[in-house]
C-alpha cells in the first residue's frame, strides 16, 4: 500500500511511504526473533544507511551487529551508508549476516 504524506519540511512537501517484507536470515532472525515480517510505513526513497536506522528501531538487539550485516533490497546487496534506495509496495528486503547462514 502506498500512502503519500505531507511533509511541510520537505522541498517537495510530499514524500511516500511503503508496505516491505523484510526477511531475517540466522543471527538476523535468532536476534530479533522473526524469520518475516510486514513493515508499513517505510519512507521512500530512502538511504540504506536510514533503512537500517529503521529497522533497529523495531528490533534494538541489534544494534550491535552494524558490522556484521548486509542488506539486500530487490536481490541487489545494498552497503548500509548513503546510497539511495527506492522501495515499491510488496518488496522485500533481506537481512543477512556477511558469512555463513
Amino acid at each position: 500500500m502506498t500512502v503519500t504524506h505531507w511533509c511541510p519540511d520537505s522541498p517537495s512537501f510530499f514524500f511516500y511511504s511503503e508496505e516491505v517484507c523484510v526477511l531475517y536470515f540466522a543471527k538476523s532472525a535468532e536476534l530479533t526473533g522473526v524469520k518475516e515480517e510486514h513493515v508499513v510505513a517505510v519512507p521512500t526513497p530512502i538511504t540504506s544507511q536510514d533503512l537500517w536506522r529503521f529497522l533497529l528501531q523495531r528490533h534494538p538487539r541489534y544494534h550491535d551487529n552494524v558490522g556484521q550485516v548486509v542488506l539486500a533490497v530487490h536481490q541487489q546487496y545494498v552497503s548500509i551508508g548513503d546510497q539511495l534506495v527506492t522501495l515499491g509496495d510488496g518488496n522485500e528486503v533481506v537481512v543477512a549476516p556477511l558469512s555463513g547462514g
